[in-house]
């Protein structure tokens, strides 16, 4: 896919996305300044973490993943590890559960792991705000609608502004939220956004490491709230929330 079409555009069931000097210009601007700025900044705290991912989890410091970026154009989205190479006897590597360490735990609660990414964002494939680029196999399961997601570079964190507390968020929810996003983005809308992930980010919630969405499989799964556990599939998907993985 290389750039949503007119035809798309035009039968996206009535998805207009936003189009004015920030999404043109001032977005991509703003990106640069923030995260070259944020990479200086947090330069020792990048260099600290690079030395507990040698001890806990030994090399590579950084894992990568191919995901979908503006347009369904695939990038390489990095981060640090959070789990070990712990194999079993098989030779096969061991649950996520059990290769996910104390430190592994910390840095995903604390969202440590998503720092990587500001180089994805300072080279253009991601945004700092934007809907969270999810699985390439997604993307054949995609309504026209859902698509639009695309529209934008993703993000770290496309944040569930219009999310109550205590809500179940299904896929249905989140991919309803990126579109919202797509059709009012704006700088304002882009300060509202940030507001919204410090908090997210601050409250330090333990959702992102113990969660066990299913994965999307269309269909149905659009409107599922259970649990991995709760249907019996074991796979753990941690895009299930803003800053995620």
């Amino acid at each position: 896919m290389k750039r949503i079409s007119e035809e798309l555009l035009n039968s996206a069931d009535s998805v207009k996305p936003a189009r004015n000097f920030y999404t043109r210009y001032g977005k991509r601007a703003l990106d640069i300044v923030l995260s070259g700025g944020a990479l200086v900044v947090l330069s020792p705290l990048l260099g600290a973490v690079t030395v507990f991912e040698l001890k806990f989890h030994g090399k590579p410091v950084l894992y990568h993943t191919m995901r979908p970026g503006k347009n369904g154009n695939p990038f390489k989205l990095y981060k640090f590890r959070s789990m070990t190479n712990a194999a079993g006897h098989d030779g096969k590597l061991l649950p996520d559960k059990d290769r996910l360490t104390k430190f592994g735990k910390f840095i995903r609660r604390t969202s440590i792991d998503e720092l990587p990414e500001l180089f994805n964002i300072l080279k253009g494939d991601m945004s700092i705000i934007g809907p969270r680029p999810l699985l390439m196999e997604y993307l054949r399961l995609y309504s026209p609608r859902h698509n639009m997601r695309h529209y934008v570079r993703p993000g770290l964190a496309c944040a569930h502004i219009h999310k109550k507390q205590g809500d179940t968020w299904t896929w249905s929810d989140q991919f309803e939220n990126d579109i919202w996003y797509v059709e009012n983005l704006s700088f304002i809308t882009d300060v509202k956004e940030l507001i919204a992930i410090f908090r997210e980010i601050f409250a330090a919630d333990d959702f992102r490491t113990n969660s066990t969405r299913i994965p999307f499989m269309g269909g149905d799964t659009l409107y599922e709230t259970r649990t991995s556990e709760e249907i019996g599939t074991n796979k753990i998907v941690f895009d299930s929330v803003s800053m995620t993985d």
